[in-house]
């Protein structure tokens, strides 16, 4: 049997799931939808991956990283739970040693991360408004009547992209329906919202920090032409947007899983397991504490919330 690992990055909108061997070759990647329910989000992405893996692979490590990663380590009994800024880090440095910057726009939130000779030196994350993420694209594409995926190439169509208020995501709407009401082009529309995207991000999340080549962009936004023609005429410099970019998180966390290994062999097998939280409020005290119970096949793995340190 050959050794592979496992690693799972799941976010608020999207969960995604790669597995490496020892070489760090992608042997099988799935990205889903979250769809709010990241426990069940995460037994069907098990349920793809076991498909696509050869029989003569064993899992030796798990790792788990994104807004969910405490919560599905235990469920997967992960060797391994780390940040998304971590994760990010080693991914991407695992393909790109040379890499200094990393621009990343997830599904709700987007991160910059500075590296210097194979090492983070500063990042910073949105605070907290979704404007220019993933779901504010989303909901803009369907507010436009498109497909999220033909965003980028209505925007390359454009000559004369509109001025887009993109700070807030409620003034970015109430400008953008008013552009496309007084008869602005759609694809003017679209680009003018990418560049203002481009524009929010580096006013915001990049406000004050020093972006050098080179460069690469990562996240499911980094999949939109548009938003990466405007960075790169933005900050004058060549993009390197990775085939897998929007999977660098989980590839991350695989690769840690991989050098945290404990001679553990793991299951894929989680479609019956019994995963479930149980929230209640202690009165012992005036902390009054709301408390998380976690229950995996009914038996009592963690709970989280106590400040007193009762349970």
């Amino acid at each position: 049997m050959k050794d592979c690992y496992l690693g799972v990055d799941i976010g608020s909108i999207s969960t995604k799931g790669v597995i490496i061997d020892d070489e760090n070759n992608i042997i099988a990647s799935s990205y889903i939808w979250t769809e709010g329910n990241p426990v069940n989000s995460v037994k069907k992405l098990l349920e793809i991956l076991k498909e696509k893996l050869d029989k003569n692979y064993q899992i030796k490590g798990i790792g788990t990283t994104g807004s969910a990663r405490k919560l599905i380590g235990l469920m997967l009994k992960a060797n391994i739970v780390k940040n998304e800024i971590t994760a990010h880090a080693i991914g991407t440095l695992t393909f790109y040693p040379n890499i200094r910057t990393i621009l990343e726009i997830g599904g709700q939130d987007s991160k910059i991360i500075l590296i210097k000779n194979g090492i983070i030196t500063n990042y910073a994350m949105n605070t907290l408004c979704a404007a220019g993420t993933g779901s504010f694209l989303s909901s803009q594409a369907k507010r436009l009547g498109i497909n999220v995926e033909e965003f980028g190439d209505y925007a390359l169509k454009s000559k004369n992209p509109v001025k887009i208020a993109a700070r807030c995501t409620v003034f970015a709407e109430s400008d953008l329906v008013h552009k496309a009401q007084v008869g602005y082009p759609k694809e003017d529309i679209i680009a003018g919202l990418c560049k203002s995207i481009v524009l929010n991000y580096l006013n915001n999340v990049g406000k004050g920090k020093k972006i050098t080549p080179p460069i690469i962009f990562q996240g499911g936004v980094s999949k939109n032409k548009g938003v990466v023609k405007y960075f790169k005429e933005i900050l004058k410099e060549d993009i390197i947007v990775d085939e897998n970019s929007h999977l660098m998180g989980a590839i991350g966390i695989a690769v840690l899983a991989k050098k945290n290994k404990n001679g553990n062999t793991y299951s894929l097998e989680m479609k019956n397991l019994k995963f479930q939280t149980k929230a209640f409020e202690c009165n012992h005290c005036s902390n009054n504490c709301e408390l998380l119970k976690i229950y995996r096949n009914n038996e009592l793995v963690d709970s989280w919330g106590s400040k007193c340190g009762k349970y």
